[in-house]
């Protein structure tokens, strides 16, 4: 009974890393490390000009 447990136990072992390592390809094997960076709206020039026109302008909108 304790031979089959342990054979049970590694085969999950083995599927865990395979599944492990088909996830991590999918994911362009970066574990997340090189995240695109994502730019605020008050990083953009054209945000930052419409919000200037806005104010000038109120009745514009």
């Amino acid at each position: 009974m304790l031979k089959v447990l342990l054979v049970v136990a590694a085969i999950a072992v083995v599927v865990w890393v395979l599944v492990k390592l088909a996830l991590r390809r999918l994911d362009g094997g970066s574990g997340g490390a090189s995240a695109p960076r994502v730019i605020g709206p008050d990083d953009d020039p054209d945000f930052l000009r419409g919000l200037d026109r806005r104010r000038r302008d109120p009745e514009d909108d």
